[in-house]
């Protein structure tokens, strides 16, 4: 389930990046109430921890995580 939760906030925050990449819009930050208010801090937090974790699935078998 970790793994899944993971995943999702990863890739929220892929398409937060292209967002700013794209547009100049960062969606987190207009949600958040800006960059610096403290909603959009804890989600930048929780979108770098899911990305740490993810690097833990490189390196697992895959046959039996998604079992």
């Amino acid at each position: 389930m970790l793994d899944k939760i993971s995943l999702v906030l990863v890739i929220i925050g892929a398409l937060n990046w292209g967002s700013i990449g794209l547009f100049q819009f960062d969606a987190v930050a207009w949600l958040g109430g800006g960059q610096g208010a403290m909603l959009s801090r804890v989600i930048y937090t929780l979108v770098a921890l899911a990305g740490v974790w993810a690097i833990s699935l490189l390196f697992r078998d895959t046959e039996k995580a998604w079992e």
